[in-house]
């Protein structure tokens, strides 16, 4: 007993000492913060005062852009994709693999203990040999902040996934918004290509009636012909593209590619002007960005750890058994018996690995540098290129309704025309081709406006979902 008393005095005394190395160890250096990562990653993009594409408008960048087509269609595949698409479940497990990186990387920080259990062994005479247990406890005082690096970069990986799997939701979000848009278009296109094959279906009856007269000739047949056999390929090709891009949809939230669902007849609404934020504002609202930046910060971690695992290292180590034997007399021992102990290893000859493992973790913390700083470059890009597609598309619609009103007016007059006899079936054929050329550019750029949008609201880093309703003070 006496012996026992003496060892927690021993471990009342060395408690201090324990805490001292704690608490003394190595302050962790910081990763660079976002000013200075931006200067290291991105040294000759500055940051205008405002954007330099038109199309944006001034004013703090909203979320909830997807309820701003008015789309209940479009809103209900979205929420769909959200909990079936694949690869967000992906991106989900990730998150899930960096936390248990992240946990498992942290729990050195923390004593090690283990229990010791001993079993009973058998004579021949059916008596017990021994029995007993204990726990060994090991704990690294952690003076050069390596468990600490280790700790910092898996949880800054762990914030890493969590901020890609945001975007990942964001990104699918606008490719399912992006997809329905293709198809309606697809679907208008081919309403299209079919009303100019039944207008080319009128001609040719028409080319034959007046054949038949001696008002025409073969020739004006088989070219009336020829024409409603190109247009019904053409209606057969754009029927194909509709089917595909409705699989794409049904892929994407998750259904069977049976290219069964209904697509909406009409674009919907196009929403109003979109508040567009300031550039500098842009890296922090960014997830990708974000994402980026705490990868860096990880490697920088990663790069201490690599760094102080070429230092001493020291460890604690504590012990408790006790053991009783029907056999064996055990003299001049406690039981239970403790012991306290400490340890150093300090590397000496390891063949330049430790030192290779400082390059590789130093050239990965640039190569996440350079990517952050492609991101970023990348950011802005998008921004200014959809601001910049979405002014142009906004002044060409009007000019191609305008075109597909006197294309449809000219067709009806080459008809009147060909009916009556003062124009031949050429004329016919060439401001039919004409008008469903207008037409197609009209419904090719409406739905490229709509998908730039989409792209704009994800370049800017707004979120589809409604923000957050501000929380009620409680009643007094």
């Amino acid at each position: 007993m006496r012996a026992f008393r003496d060892r927690r005095f021993v471990l009342h005394r060395a408690a201090p000492l324990v805490a001292a190395l704690a608490l003394g160890g190595c302050a962790l250096n910081q990763p660079p913060d976002s000013q200075a990562l931006r200067a290291e990653a991105m040294p000759s993009v500055k940051a205008p005062d405002a954007w330099v594409a038109s199309g944006g408008t001034a004013g703090t960048v909203r979320d909830d852009w997807l309820a701003t087509f008015a789309d209940a269609q479009l809103t209900a595949l979205v929420q769909e994709a959200l909990a079936n698409n694949p690869d967000l479940r992906v991106a989900a497990a990730r998150v899930e693999r960096a936390a248990g990186y992240a946990k498992q990387a942290g729990s050195t920080l923390y004593p090690q203990v283990s229990a010791i259990a001993r079993g009973t062994a058998k004579g021949a005479d059916d008596s017990s040999a021994f029995e007993g247990g204990g726990f060994y406890a090991s704990w690294e005082i952690d003076l050069w902040g390596r468990v600490r690096s280790q700790a910092a970069a898996g949880a800054a990986q762990y914030e890493a996934a969590e901020k890609d799997a945001e975007y990942a939701r964001q990104s699918i979000a606008a490719l399912v918004a992006r997809s329905w848009f293709l198809a309606v278009e697809a679907r208008r296109q081919r309403v299209i290509a079919q009303e100019m094959e039944a207008s080319a279906g009128q001609l040719a009856e028409l080319a034959g009636e007046r054949a038949r007269i001696g008002r025409g000739d073969e020739y004006d047949v088989r070219l009336a012909q020829a024409g409603l056999q190109g247009y019904r390929d053409t209606v057969l090709q754009l029927q194909f593209s509709e089917q595909q891009a409705i699989r794409a949809i049904e892929t994407l939230v998750g259904r069977y590619p049976a290219a069964a669902l209904a697509v909406a007849p009409e674009f919907p609404r196009f929403p109003g002007a979109v508040p567009a934020g300031l550039p500098a504002e842009l890296l922090e609202r960014r997830l990708d960005v974000a994402a980026a930046e705490r990868r860096v910060a990880s490697a920088f971690y990663l790069v201490g750890e690599a760094q102080a695992a070429r230092l001493p290292r020291i460890t604690l180590n504590l012990s408790a058994t006790s053991i009783s034997s029907e056999l064996v007399l055990l003299k001049d021992r406690d039981n239970p018996a403790w012991s306290l102990g400490a340890g150093i290893t300090a590397p000496v000859f390891l063949g330049g690995a430790l030192k290779a493992q400082v390059d590789i973790r130093t050239a990965e913390q640039r190569a996440a540098v350079a990517d952050y700083g492609r991101i970023g470059a990348q950011a802005f890009a998008e921004v200014e290129n959809a601001l910049s597609a979405g002014f142009t598309l906004d002044r060409r619609i009007p000019i191609l309704e305008a075109s597909v009103a006197e294309n449809d007016r000219a067709l009806e007059l080459a008809q009147v025309r060909y009916r009556v006899g003062t124009s031949d079936r050429r004329a016919v054929e060439q401001q039919q081709l004409a008008t469903a050329a207008a037409r197609s550019a009209l419904t090719r750029a409406t739905s490229e406006r709509l998908v730039q949008r989409v792209n704009l609201h994800l370049a800017l880093g707004g979120g589809f979902a409604p923000a957050p309703a501000p929380e009620k003070s409680a009643a007094r």
